[in-house]
């Protein structure tokens, strides 16, 4: 395992176990703006990319009027009208330390417009660990590899030296595209065969797995 100087995290399914909450408030706002229900299967595989374009594929039809609606609804679904809980994964804190301890510097490469990120920062307190972070309204949607290039940019940091840690195809596939070693995680959205399309370097089931890979001297020490 190379000795990456920046681990770059997804958020959603990565870190959060927030894929029923995504879902369900989804699935509430087409209700309450009265359109057709997605299933939870195309909810599911419209996480990572950023809002507006996940309201176009999943509502091909609506007007802009509805999608306008949607949007805050969606929003409003999501941090007040729903109570479905999403935590982050077991041992999210315990890796975020110890990659920390271990001098790695740490970011986020996330569908989440900003103001979501700051929620979830401020809710988790983990907002310290991390010392940049790309959201969808600030750069082009995932698979694009603009987040990931940015980031590099920011921290001085070459393609070789970094790696991208998320549980989706866009996350394989834009670090792939922006020629960064990637590892998938099957805790979200999108399993092995999917994650394996895009050579990543391992494929995880946890976050602890995921610290033995990144850490092996200081799991043993």
């Amino acid at each position: 395992m190379t000795e990456y100087k920046l681990v770059i995290f997804d958020w959603d399914g990565t870190l959060m176990d927030s894929i029923a909450r995504i879902v369900s408030s989804m699935q509430a706002a087409a209700r309450h703006c009265q359109l057709t229900i997605p299933t939870v299967n195309n909810v599911k595989n419209t996480i990572g990319l950023s809002l507006p374009k996940v309201l176009d594929i999943l509502f091909p039809s609506a007007s802009q009027i509805d999608i306008t609606a949607l949007l805050e609804q969606y929003k409003f679904q999501y941090v007040e009208g729903n109570s479905t809980p999403a935590p982050l994964f077991e041992h999210a804190l315990s890796l975020l330390k110890a990659l920390t301890d271990n001098d790695k510097l740490l970011a986020v490469a996330t569908g989440k417009g900003r103001e979501g990120l700051q929620r979830v920062f401020s809710a988790s307190q983990t907002e310290h660990f991390f010392h940049a972070s790309r959201c969808a309204d600030e750069a082009r949607s995932k698979p694009d590899p603009q987040m990931l290039l940015s980031l590099l940019a920011e921290l001085s940091i070459a393609p070789e030296q970094a790696v991208m840690i998320g549980d989706t195809s866009y996350d394989m596939q834009m670090a792939q595209t922006a020629g960064i070693d990637r590892i998938g995680i099957t805790l979200g959205v999108h399993d092995r065969d999917i994650l394996n399309n895009y050579q990543p370097i391992a494929i995880v089931d946890s976050l602890a797995e995921l610290q033995q890979l990144l850490l092996p001297a200081a799991v043993h020490r």
